[in-house]
């Protein structure tokens, strides 16, 4: 098969512009083109202005976690698993969860396997990644993105998305870590485990994405708690001009 194009006209030009013509479904197979059709659509309409005006207790959110099968995604590190549920305000929504495990073309270390509990096996019977990263994004929305120490997570996002869809992640993330710094800047360990230690959470099933995502959001909500109750931030702009500063 010929090497689609990257010139003027071309494929990856219709790409950029967001147009997934049939060619592409000939090419890739309906499904996943219009699964890469909606993540790019999805991708476009974030960032509204508007929504830094959101008040914090209002603000809709999907509290998030991953695991990989290193830490590098630099050096072809990938996803393996997608965890995440959703809050409104210091409201966690438990009956609005979402996990996967997704197909990754590295094979699973053995220590990622005895940390996480996720096998080859599992990972070679696991949906494609643009299947998971579609299923994700889909169960997203429009909401916030939260996670802890959301660097690692969004670099392995970003690099899926590209992977994928030719595009990079354009939600609003907030970092419990940051907020966490932000509120007590005199812990001497801003790591999941001492958190939720420090705030009276049971850590269990930890290194499980789902399992993590729900420690990330007892973790938020009461974060949100704290704001709300120092009234050092009403809104979601106020709340990043105030990790800018932390």
């Amino acid at each position: 098969m010929k090497t689609p194009e990257r010139g003027n006209g071309g494929f990856w030009s219709l790409l950029r512009q967001g147009g997934v013509p049939s060619a592409v479904a000939s090419v890739m197979g309906g499904t996943s083109a219009q699964q890469m059709a909606f993540i790019r659509s999805l991708m476009r309409e974030q960032r509204r202005p508007e929504m830094l005006r959101t008040p914090l207790h209002k603000l809709k959110t999907v509290v998030f976690d991953l695991e990989t099968t290193g830490f590098n995604v630099q050096q072809g590190d990938e996803i393996l698993s997608i965890g995440a549920l959703k809050a409104d305000g210091e409201q966690i929504v438990k009956e609005e969860q979402f996990y996967t495990l997704v197909k990754a073309k590295r094979p699973v270390p053995p220590k990622i396997t005895e940390l996480t509990g996720i096998t080859q096996p599992m990972i070679d019977e696991a949906p494609p990644l643009i299947e998971g990263l579609h299923d994700f994004m889909h169960f997203v929305g429009d909401r916030v993105l939260v996670a802890h120490a959301s660097g690692h997570d969004k670099a392995f996002l970003n690099a899926a998305l590209w992977k994928t869809s030719k595009v990079n992640l354009s939600h609003r993330v907030i970092d419990t870590m940051m907020i966490a710094r932000w509120l007590k800047p005199s812990l001497s360990s801003y790591s999941l485990d001492a958190l939720l230690t420090e705030k009276g959470i049971p850590v269990k099933g930890r290194h499980h994405a789902l399992e993590d995502a729900k420690m990330t959001a007892k973790l938020w909500v009461s974060y949100l708690s704290d704001i709300a109750e120092g009234c050092k931030a009403e809104t979601l702009g106020d709340l990043y001009a105030c990790l800018s500063h932390a």
